[in-house]
């Protein structure tokens, strides 16, 4: 959201109940004062910034916002605005209001809890802007999704062997240049000499790097694309009704999957696509070993990359409510080898 009262424009980033995550100071549209605006600040109002914060004293005229060429960064938890090209303002990722951290303007000079410099940051968000635009327009070309796919399923095809069924779009994104996640398949690998499960791999995740990697590790590039695999003995149609849920997963919850993570079922726990009648599973446990539990050797899914960075397979372990708090307040580790001193298998049957 882009506004102005005339005395101020502002920027805020805001989540799907409309809450503000990010915000930035834009533009004064009076000349600065000398001291901070605590009168428009103490009114809830965005606030005039000084003098010594700004490129001029002056007033700026009012933005052409129509105007305004906006772009969503790759993971959809960042944005930049363009003024007839150039960076006007951006609110990244990490930008939080409640830790006083903010957006990115270009008319800033200093850092205040309003506005950090955006000059500051320049080539760095230059990059991320390029690479953006990129990826809006490789997901907007049918030709470019074609041959992604096709490489993921050749990569499948050399680690699982033929597939079976294919089912489109289990998540849906949208496409336009909007900040959304990917538009995702699902593969399914039946059971064939020496193996006698099916193996379900989500299709499309990998294309769009997953979001607010960067507030918790230095370098993306290793964490940012991943997968989903399961290997079960249950009818494929029943197995990969667990996919809907989690094909969108980080970009509709403005997060990311890692090796150890533990997602809870959405739903009552009878209706755990991976449950049983004799088992009340309510989540799962996403695992990069599945070797560390008990059961066949399985296949190895690495080599795989998109856009430069590496692909990680996490295969969806199915933990019941009780395993879920335990990992939550033991760690990943210790229910892993909880599970493995149970002879739990990483085979889902």
């Amino acid at each position: 959201m882009i506004e102005s009262d005339g005395t101020v424009t502002s920027a805020s980033l805001l989540d799907a109940r409309e809450r503000v995550i990010g915000a930035v100071w834009v533009a004064n549209h009076e000349p600065a004062p000398d001291q901070p605006d605590q009168e428009r600040l103490a009114a809830g109002a965005a606030p005039l910034l000084p003098a010594a914060h700004v490129r001029s004293p002056e007033p700026s005229p009012p933005l052409p916002v129509a105007d305004l060429d906006i772009v969503w960064f790759e993971e959809g938890d960042g944005v930049a605005a363009l003024d007839d090209g150039e960076p006007l303002f951006v609110i990244p990722g990490w930008s939080d209001m409640g830790r006083g951290i903010p957006g990115y303007s270009r008319d800033a000079t200093a850092q205040s809890p309003f506005a950090f410099p955006l000059d500051d940051e320049r080539d760095a968000f230059d990059a991320r802007v390029e690479r953006a635009r990129r990826h809006w327009a490789d997901v907007a070309s049918e030709e470019a999704f074609a041959e992604y796919q096709q490489s993921v399923l050749g990569h499948l095809l050399q680690r699982l062997g033929p597939g079976g069924h294919y089912w489109h779009d289990v998540g849906r994104g949208l496409t336009g240049g909007t900040a959304t996640a990917p538009t995702v398949g699902l593969s399914e690998r039946p059971p064939q000499d020496g193996r006698d499960f099916a193996v379900l791999s989500t299709v499309g995740m990998s294309r769009q790097r997953m979001p607010t990697i960067e507030l918790y590790e230095d370098d993306v590039t290793p964490h940012a694309r991943i997968e989903l695999a399961v290997a079960t003995r249950l009818p494929s149609k029943r197995a990969g009704a667990v996919f809907p849920w989690l094909a969108q997963y980080p970009w509709r919850s403005v997060t990311w999957f890692a090796p150890g993570d533990v997602v809870k079922w959405y739903h009552d726990a009878g209706t755990f696509p991976l449950g049983g009648d004799d088992a009340a599973f309510e989540g799962v446990l996403l695992l990069d070993d599945p070797s560390r539990l008990a059961g066949p050797v399985p296949p190895g899914l690495t080599g795989f990359t998109a856009g430069g960075d590496p692909v990680r397979w996490l295969w969806l372990i199915p933990i019941t409510g009780e395993e879920h708090r335990y990992a939550k307040n033991e760690g990943s580790d210790a229910l892993v080898r909880r599970l493995a001193q149970q002879g739990r298998s990483w085979v889902v049957s």
